[in-house]
């Protein structure tokens, strides 16, 4: 559990200090410290200024979930202001997410009718329809994959709604004001044994397989009440259907209620149909803006995982003059410590100026103030961490600057699925 908690610790610290910068920003971007010692945000500060440009609702009680307000304060401003569309869709979809989402009238409603014969499933739930996110991967995939359907429910306004065995609820708020995105864990088609077969890959409502069995089929007549849809990266030809044009608006816009299993960011392929292609730029003129919005609105670490952040960074990073985060990630999980990548690490960093040189000689360093440089390391093995923190020890940089390498985890195995609580 103690190894747990620290991962937990590092994806918030890698995704508050570091994923959430500006989309010009990259893994290796050096950032200047423009924080407090503390990690806590400016009380001066204007509060819509901690807002993200108007994307989050004032709604909120601040303590509930304190890194909605804090977050703000440890990072540089972004760049890029959310659109006044953006902003105006977030706050349309709140209300109906309010209005449809779980104890309203409407969510029990359309869960009592799920399950109705082919034919009658546009009908089934008036206004509201509904998309059902269950997590597949880890959990950076979960949390791409999330955005994306976030993303879709926008588009098609749908009401998300969260599958909470993954545990999502440990980890981040709830996003919107005054309901829950928690699908309720009594939910007829994924409680007990069910679930299992749910999921099975020969499941007759995967779309996939109904295009295989009987596309030429597939009409309003047929409609049923629930789709799963398998967007995995292993997926097929029949289940990327998904995302043409016509299937979207002759069959899967009309099904109320969508389940989606998925481990990939597939927000790329949105903007390949045509339909929704003018939504898509008036809400995000700058396209690859779209995770960068989205995530500041929909990702927010709970107070409990936020006090393991803020912990780690005023122990470790705060006092740095500029911070690197480096992941170090090899695709075989037999792999271990490999030297090759060591030596790229080394090489690439160096290259692009975001860690010095090493110098033969020792220099006089002692009566002036040299820049401190912190880097976080986030890997499964030390021995990078460790290679690195040898390096900077054992030879004087040639610009005289102090590195300190910080390393918070280093499992060795990926804990996929270990909940934090």
């Amino acid at each position: 559990m103690e190894k747990l908690t620290v991962t937990i610790a590092t994806c918030f610290i890698l995704c508050s200090v570091l994923l959430l910068l500006p989309p010009s920003s990259n893994i290796f971007n050096r950032l200047k410290s423009n924080l407090t010692t503390t990690g806590s945000y400016d009380s001066k500060k204007p509060r819509e200024k901690l807002l993200g440009g108007g994307l989050l609702a004032t709604e909120f009680d601040d303590e509930s979930c304190l890194s909605r307000y804090h977050q703000a304060s440890l990072r540089k401003p972004s760049p890029h202001k959310p659109s006044v569309y953006l902003v105006s869709k977030l706050r349309s979809y709140e209300k109906l997410h309010k209005r449809c989402g779980p104890g309203s009238d409407a969510y029990k409603s359309a869960t009592e009718k799920l399950g109705l014969k082919p034919g009658n499933g546009s009908e089934s739930v008036g206004e509201c329809r509904y998309i059902v996110w269950v997590p597949y991967s880890g959990l950076a995939n979960r949390i791409i994959s999330l955005v994306s359907v976030f993303l879709y429910a926008l588009l098609t306004e749908r009401v998300i709604l969260v599958d909470q065995r993954s545990g999502i609820s440990d980890l981040f708020c709830e996003p919107f004001p005054a309901t829950s995105w928690l699908l309720p864990r009594n939910f007829p088609l994924l409680g007990g044994k069910k679930r299992d077969r749910f999921f099975d890959r020969r499941n007759s409502h995967r779309y996939g397989t109904m295009l295989k069995n009987s596309a030429p089929n597939l009409t309003e007549t047929s409609l049923p009440s629930y789709l799963y849809l398998y967007l995995i990266s292993d997926y097929s030809d029949d289940d990327k259907m998904f995302f043409c044009e016509e299937d979207q608006k002759t069959f899967i816009g009309e099904v109320p209620w969508l389940v989606v299993n998925s481990n990939i960011y597939f927000v790329p392929s949105l903007w390949l149909i045509p339909s929704f292609q003018t939504e898509l730029i008036k809400m995000f003129p700058e396209k690859e803006t779209v995770f960068h919005h989205l995530s500041r609105y929909l990702l927010h670490p709970t107070n409990q995982v936020w006090g393991l952040v803020t912990r780690s960074y005023n122990a470790y990073l705060a006092r740095a003059d500029e911070r690197l985060g480096i992941q170090v990630r090899v695709f075989d999980r037999h792999a271990g410590y490999l030297q090759h990548v060591m030596d790229q690490i080394v090489a690439c960093t160096q290259r692009e100026k975001l860690l010095p040189e090493l110098s033969t000689q020792v220099t006089n360093t002692s009566r002036s103030k040299r820049l401190l440089k912190v880097v976080l390391v986030t890997s499964l093995h030390p021995e990078y961490s460790v290679k690195l923190k040898r390096m900077f020890w054992e030879q004087p940089t040639s610009r005289g600057e102090s590195i300190e390498v910080y390393q918070p985890s280093e499992e060795r195995v990926q804990q996929t699925d270990k909940k934090l609580l």
